[in-house]
């Protein structure tokens, strides 16, 4: 996915990390606190923080269900992919739930 930033015509990326069931992950690159992600489904889009799993948005309740489940699954992964995010590194991807 590629976005263009304001006015200025800045364009960036917004790494995907992951995809199941529908459901696409993305972590932005030098993003705000407190760690998160952004998952989408169809014109659905939700941010999820990684420790509380408190959400931002709306989602489909199964779709919510199973992005909770594979973060729970994937935390350690997802911290170490938003540290690298902030950094401005690439981040690798996460296997999809199954």
């Amino acid at each position: 996915m590629t976005l263009r930033y304001g006015d200025r015509g800045i364009v960036f990326t917004v790494p995907e990390i992951s995809r199941f069931y529908g459901i696409t992950i993305r972590m932005f690159h030098r993003d705000h606190l407190p760690p998160h992600l952004h998952a989408q489904l169809g014109d659905d889009e939700i941010k999820i923080e990684l420790e509380t799993l408190s959400t931002q948005g709306w989602f489909p309740t199964a779709a919510l269900r199973r992005t909770s489940e594979w973060i729970e699954l994937h935390r350690t992964e997802l911290f170490n992919c938003w540290k690298l995010a902030r950094d401005g590194k690439a981040i690798p991807r996460v296997p999809p739930l199954e």
